[in-house]
């Protein structure tokens, strides 16, 4: 009699838990209705919205999700959108991407290279042809010239300027130069064409689009200034995205432009208008550059204020991200 009412209560309880498994559903994250992409662009959204629409409307139909732009006027607002899942993925320049990537829950898809094949790009600062001003001119600070810096988020308008020219050089903009004014690469370098600044920080790719829609003002340009190699943009997306559709977007990215028809024709063609060559893979290991020159950057400004504890503090931290880099680098493949 035991044993058969032990049996009983067993077998009520498998068939309970097999009813509550029944009930239970696997966690699952939900596939979005609609993706919002950052366009992090240092023109304006009328010039740019155009350019980028068709790749859009190319990575909707490959993904199965609409995907719509969501523009901003800086780069914070949209390493804020995206913090606050207003945005889903987007491209961001190197800096920013850092930024989404330790503020804002972004993980690094892939990144961009140039139409010429290049995977870098570099700051450069610009000055009126026929001015007169030179590197040393301009460095020999006095007050005497007007100076345009980029977004403080941005990487070539600002970031690299600082941690490969001026800071090294302990020099502070602000105490070096009669004004200092930040704006758009675009912005920038409408100042200096027409007189209204006397030098500006810019990037390569910003005076390819500058010559394209301003031929007359851009031949008015000189650059005295270029920086060491920068990593190019990447593509950004929330860790939380649905990773089914994440890998779609990567794979979308990856083949994108690649193989022959009209079909790859017709994309490398919206390539070239943004002035791009393609996607290769990246993670985020590839904003290593980035976190170096910050890193420097601080060690610089650490050394410049002479307090021993900051000092070890910010070479301690330098040593560790610079050790990293350096052990990455070893281990790549020569190309």
């Amino acid at each position: 009699m035991i044993a058969r009412r032990l049996l009983g209560a067993l077998a009520i309880a498998a068939a309970a838990a097999t009813l509550v498994g029944c009930n239970e559903k696997p966690a699952t994250t939900a596939q979005p209705k609609e993706i919002a992409f950052s366009i992090l662009s240092a023109e304006n959204e009328a010039s740019m919205g155009p350019l980028w629409q068709p790749l859009l409307d190319d990575m909707s139909a490959q993904i199965g999700v609409k995907v719509k732009p969501y523009f901003a006027t800086n780069y914070t607002s949209l390493i804020e959108a995206m913090r606050f899942k207003q945005i889903q993925v987007g491209w961001f320049s190197a800096l920013p991407a850092l930024d989404a990537v330790n503020r804002a829950d972004g993980e690094v898809l892939g990144r961009v290279i140039d139409a010429g094949g290049e995977e870098t790009y570099t700051s450069v600062i610009i000055a009126r042809k026929g001015s007169g001003i030179t590197l040393d001119k301009l460095l020999a600070c006095g007050k005497k010239y007007t100076f345009g810096l980029g977004d403080p988020q941005s990487t070539s308008g600002t970031l690299a300027p600082m941690a490969y020219l001026f800071t090294p050089k302990g020099i502070e903009p602000s105490k070096c130069f009669k004004t200092v004014r930040s704006a758009s690469h675009q912005s920038n370098a409408f100042s200096v064409a027409n007189g209204v600044l006397d030098a500006a920080t810019n990037n390569s790719v910003g005076i390819v689009f500058f010559r394209r829609e301003q031929p007359a003002l851009a031949d008015k340009l000189e650059t005295i200034w270029t920086s060491p190699p920068l990593p190019e943009s990447s593509i950004v997306a929330r860790k939380d995205l649905d990773p089914a559709i994440k890998e779609k977007l990567r794979q979308f990215f990856l083949t994108y432009g690649t193989g022959t028809g009209p079909t790859a024709d017709k994309q490398r063609a919206v390539l070239k208008g943004l002035a791009y060559g393609g996607f290769r893979p990246a993670d985020n290991s590839y904003l290593d550059p980035i976190r170096e020159m910050q890193a420097a950057e601080a060690l610089a400004e650490a050394r410049h204020g002479g307090d021993p504890g900051k000092i070890a503090a910010a070479q301690a931290a330098y040593d560790k991200i610079h050790a990293a880099a350096a052990q990455k680098r070893a281990k790549e493949p020569d190309v």
